[in-house]
């Protein structure tokens, strides 16, 4: 890569806001759920990869606003906490019983609130 492009590249990464970042990395997961649910044929292959990107990103989001120094008003927080209980029982319920069905509310929730981000942002 030439130097022009690597420092081009360093600056994409510092300008991006966070909650530009959260959307971009919700998205990913969603695109990586629907390739899977979309092509059934590589579940074995491409759905625990794809399950365990999810997870640990809703990690990340559920470690974050139980923080107490989280800024974010109460019922926010409490509203991305049960969503992140959501994601981990239905992840369950998918890593039990795999069907292409049950993608789809994972895939949603992660697409809308990418959208609610990237409104705010």
């Amino acid at each position: 890569m030439s130097n022009a492009a690597l420092a081009y590249a360093r600056t994409a990464q510092t300008t991006v806001s966070p909650r530009e970042l959260e959307a971009h990395l919700l998205m990913k997961a969603a695109t990586k759920l629907q390739a899977v649910r979309e092509d059934w044929s590589k579940a074995d292959a491409e759905l625990p990869n794809a399950l365990l990107y999810n997870r640990k990103l809703w990690i990340i989001f559920i470690t974050s606003v139980t923080e107490g120094k989280n800024q974010l008003p109460v019922a926010l927080r409490q509203n991305i906490a049960n969503l992140g209980v959501f994601v981990f029982n239905r992840t369950i319920e998918v890593e039990r019983e795999p069907t292409p069905d049950k993608l789809g509310a994972l895939i949603e929730i992660n697409r809308n609130l990418a959208a609610g981000l990237r409104d705010r942002a």
